[in-house]
């Protein structure tokens, strides 16, 4: 009979990016259950300290579950077609005015039923998982009536119960200007404020509240009243903010103890001190950059000389994003904006946890939960460095095993 304990694990010889930095030498790494035990360095390892453990192999980079902290995965429809049509010149606004962009997402989203929307979403959701991601965030804001938000709300929670995944949710009411609502943007705000966001905090949908303030969704007095309202249910805020122009959302958003501000590629100095006074995490979105073929970059060297965290997220989405490869965002983060493999890496991992309220999470560390990814590279860098899917050998959620190869 085996004397190996199933709930104890071990890896050594494995370097471990920790969700901050790397750790300068070779590690075994001890779980129990669904939290990691110990990291010990192999100088000082000694066999008797993993007596019972099942041996999960040598060699290879060890860091936390990968946290993808802005998604929009739950919709309906396709748009391609706009995809082609910016590809022959037509910007993003445009679009947007035209009837296209987000309400042309919502039209589908509204016909679709709770069972088409997870269905359509789950393979979406697998690819992430797949991608090593352990913890993400999904989004409503294509629905815009109360119970087509809260219908996409729904299906972001049975995603979370049916994918080994912890899937943390965000009204989105404030996303763009449904059409019956075409002239009397402060009545479709007074909706959100008054029975959206009461709707979404009595049913527990939402964990999260987020705008979009800019000059083709709302203004920033607008999403600060959506705020208020957030705030009287005891919601936390986000926003995306600063993507298009500079409005000032950014600011406004740090004044109410924002947990993000997300895009900022039109972010200024104000911003950036706002940010930084609130311990608020600014969330790059590559994805969304690349994909809209946008020039102006978001002020990076002035984040980092702030010492305002960085996240680092996918922006998946079927318009301005449809990317679903998480480690993609690493590399695109880094040959982009210029972000270091380090701090993409941590954009993703400890960043991305605080930006979604987790703050300590996305770390490896005693105690630490075991949401974990094991792969087949010989330092860390190598994950931004290189877009190569099959890299993953083995992903811990909570403790448990469920990808290995």
């Amino acid at each position: 009979m085996s004397n190996t304990n199933p709930q104890r694990r071990v890896w050594r010889d494995i370097y471990v990016f920790d969700g901050l930095r790397t750790l300068p030498e070779p590690m075994a790494v001890i779980t129990e259950g669904a939290r990691v035990a110990s990291l010990v360095s192999m100088r000082e390892f000694d066999e008797k300290l993993v007596e019972g453990c099942h041996d999960m192999g040598r060699g290879g980079v060890m860091t936390p579950g990968l946290v993808d902290c802005h998604t929009h995965l739950v919709f309906g429809g396709s748009r391609a077609d706009e995809f082609e049509a910016r590809l022959e010149g037509v910007s993003y606004e445009e679009i947007a005015r035209r009837g296209g962009g987000i309400l042309r997402t919502v039209t589908a989203t509204r016909e679709a039923s709770e069972d088409e929307l997870f269905e359509l979403a789950k393979p979406r959701l697998e690819a992430m998982i797949a991608d090593g991601v352990t913890t993400v965030e999904i989004k409503s804001g294509y629905g815009l009536t109360v119970e087509d938000e809260l219908k996409m709300l729904r299906v972001a929670r049975r995603l979370g119960e049916a994918l080994p995944v912890r899937v943390v949710t965000t009204l989105l009411g404030a996303h763009a200007l449904p059409p019956e609502f075409k002239s009397d943007s402060d009545g479709y705000i007074d909706l959100v404020c008054q029975e959206m966001v009461p709707a979404a905090a009595k049913e527990n949908l939402a964990d999260a509240v987020d705008v979009f303030c800019e000059k083709i969704a709302f203004s920033v007095a607008q999403c600060e009243r959506v705020f208020e309202a957030a705030e009287a249910h005891s919601l936390p805020i986000k926003a995306h903010a600063e993507q298009l122009s500079n409005l000032g959302g950014t600011a406004m958003a740090a004044r109410h103890g924002a947990l993000s501000a997300d895009h900022i590629e039109f972010l200024d100095e104000t911003g950036i001190a706002a940010l930084r006074n609130a311990g608020s995490v600014a969330v790059i979105l590559p994805g969304a950059f690349h994909t809209l073929r946008e020039t102006q970059q978001p002020p990076i060297a002035a984040l980092r000389a702030a010492g305002v965290p960085m996240a680092v997220a996918t922006d998946a989405n079927p318009g301005s994003s449809p990317l679903f490869m998480p480690s993609l965002m690493l590399n695109l983060a880094c040959t982009l904006f210029r972000l270091t493999p380090q701090e993409a890496l941590a954009g993703m991992t400890a960043h991305g946890a605080t930006a979604l309220g987790l703050k300590g999470e996305g770390r490896i560390h005693a105690g630490a939960m075991a949401d974990l990814c094991v792969w087949d590279i010989d330092t860390p860098a190598a994950l931004a460095y290189a877009v190569q899917p099959g890299r993953l050998r083995q992903r811990l959620f909570q403790g448990e095993l469920t990808h290995a190869v």
